[in-house]
């Protein structure tokens, strides 16, 4: 499954049923999540005029979140111990703590695969069947089919993001540009995957068949991903191995295993348990200085990788819980629901409607960073927009996955970028600017709203 592991049932539904209980409505309830996207792009460019390098790591993003969490709080109007319990509820959240988690796996075994060479060994595997001018192609359809066949767009950036960032460095690839593909095909199946949570989540909300659906996302998905090939086609020049080195196909195993074990539907964080076992077994039998010490050293320094993005996160999931139950996204809602009426009081527009529903998860995954939590927030708002709108219960199901999984893929904040950008040591505005993927599939949808251009 997907890395958002909300599940639509009695159990695992305390974030949806908490969402729609009636809130008092409030723009300013939002004033926190803008000063804290402000701050983090408005100090990056700051310090892009100025000349720094690494312009969006002078100042980390852990610290520039802390005043609008303190807003949050002043803006709160329950008591602060009540304040604290909702931040901490947020910042706790099994989705939260889950993406957390394969932070950590993933920083662990991407530090032990390359203290044993495997990193270096894939790459020249990679380099040795690939020319210069497919290599960007050639990540994008290789991560695609990982993602559609796991569904989980985190796992496919764990596993695939290390191998990517050793060959764009071979060829002279931009760092951020490679991220980009990468993060582009994970979000492709994401999207796509029959076992992504994206994809249950959406289905269930609107009650259509997760067949129809695929079929529909299918139809726009997929001339995006030709686009997107084009296009890398076309920046294949930037590609110039000089020297493919030697490698050793036993080093290779724990990539292999890691991608085996993904396609045969297991968790994320088993995936990456084994990997790193298999990583540290094959350090042991095939090199002599590679001893217990350095083995546990090394997913130390793997752990310790994370700890920025690690934090970040559940700050960032404190932070969207409380403009949550002060009412922003509900204000969101409302006033999307307000506008859609305002344009049809006439007659039915499918075209009004849809428009309506993307825009609703959209806002919704901005405010959350977490694709399936925002389906979920939108899911009944979507359906009686449909119902009104006269819209099949399929295309609102496939926008709401399209929609969330677009913007997911371009938050400079979301889990998929803040992994990407710590596994390549890039910034998250540069990889943003780069996942070509994302950009079209979005423009692609937004055309078959307008246009109807796809029946269904």
């Amino acid at each position: 499954m997907s890395e958002n592991s909300i599940r639509i049932n009695p159990e695992g539904n305390e974030y949806v049923e908490a969402a729609s209980r009636p809130k008092k409505y409030r723009f300013l309830a939002l004033s926190p999540l803008l000063v804290f996207v402000t701050s983090f792009v408005g100090v990056g460019i700051f310090f892009t005029l100025q000349g720094y390098e690494k312009a969006f790591y002078q100042i980390s993003p852990t610290v520039l979140i802390m005043p609008a969490i303190m807003l949050a709080f002043i803006l709160s109007k329950n008591s602060i111990a009540k304040t604290i319990e909702q931040f901490l509820c947020g910042s706790g959240h099994p989705n939260v703590m889950n993406m957390c988690f394969i932070y950590l796996l993933a920083g662990a075994f991407g530090y032990v695969a390359t203290a044993i060479g495997a990193v270096e060994s894939t790459v020249n595997l990679a380099l040795t069947f690939l020319s210069p001018k497919i290599l960007l192609p050639g990540i994008l359809v290789t991560t695609a089919f990982i993602s559609i066949s796991m569904g989980s767009a985190m796992g496919t950036i764990a596993a695939m993001a290390p191998i990517a960032l050793g060959i764009a460095t071979a060829a002279g690839i931009s760092p951020a540009l490679m991220m980009g593909v990468v993060v582009g095909g994970s979000m492709f199946g994401d999207n796509l995957s029959m076992i992504s949570d994206t994809t249950i989540a959406s289905v269930q909300t609107q009650g259509c068949r997760l067949k129809d659906k695929f079929i529909f996302n299918a139809r726009i998905a997929i001339p995006a991903a030709v686009i997107t090939l084009v296009v890398l086609l076309a920046l294949g020049h930037e590609g110039k191995v000089v020297e493919v080195g030697p490698y050793q196909l036993i080093k290779i195993l724990p990539y292999a295993s890691v991608l085996c074990l993904a396609l045969m539907g297991l968790d994320v964080l088993v995936v990456l348990v084994v990997g790193i076992v298999i990583s540290g077994v094959i350090g042991f039998g095939t090199m002599q200085d590679f001893t217990i010490l350095a083995y546990t050293n090394s997913i130390f320094e793997g752990f310790s990788s994370m700890r920025e993005i690690f934090i970040l996160s559940m700050l960032i999931g404190g932070l969207a819980e409380l403009v949550r139950i002060q009412g922003g996204i509900a204000y969101l809602i409302d006033q999307i629901s307000k506008v859609t009426r305002a344009f049809s009081k006439k007659e039915k527009s499918p075209v009004i409607g849809e428009l309506s529903i993307c825009c609703l998860v959209s806002i919704a995954d901005i405010c959350t960073a977490i694709n399936t939590v925002a389906i979920l927030i939108t899911g009944d708002a979507a359906k009686r927009i449909a119902k009104k709108h006269q819209i099949s219960p399929v295309r609102t199901a496939g926008f709401l996955d399209i929609f969330s999984c677009v913007f997911q893929g371009i938050l400079p904040y979301s889990a998929q970028i803040l992994l990407a950008g710590a596994l390549a040591g890039v910034s998250p505005l540069e990889i943003v600017a780069n996942v070509h993927y994302c950009f079209i599939l979005g423009v692609l949808a937004l055309g078959s709203v307008v246009f109807q251009s796809i029946k269904r």
